[in-house]
């Protein structure tokens, strides 16, 4: 489908500290949002929890995590960000783009928001 990329911005929960705003990569097939390790921490991002993740060739990697806000398109949610390595591109994962309803149109390759939110009984 090709690459979609869009500036976002992480925040401490408290917003105590400056935000950290990149060029993210839109992932639809990440859970959780990625940035560089040094650069959560400037943004005041407190490492909470290790967890197991499965990376695009299917290696597993543990990876420190915490929570942050994220801002985008006028729009700002809290999910669990991944202290990534140095090199490493910000990542948007999907978890990020359904609290704040925004999707991905196949056809056109950007990002929309939804009408309304899904809320369907199971």
């Amino acid at each position: 489908m090709g690459i979609i990329r869009i500036t976002a911005r992480l925040t401490n929960l408290e917003k105590t500290a400056e935000s950290y705003e990149a060029d993210f990569i839109v992932d639809t097939g990440a859970i959780d949002c990625l940035a560089p390790a040094s650069e959560l921490i400037k943004a005041g991002i407190k490492v909470e929890g290790k967890e197991v993740y499965e990376l695009a060739n299917g290696q597993p990697v543990e990876y420190k995590f915490g929570f942050a806000r994220v801002s985008f398109m006028g729009s700002e949610t809290v999910t669990q960000v991944i202290f990534g390595p140095e090199d490493s591109e910000p990542i948007l994962g999907v978890v990020a783009l359904e609290n704040t309803g925004i999707g991905v149109d196949p056809v056109t390759r950007t990002l929309k928001r939804m009408s309304a939110k899904p809320l369907k009984a199971c």
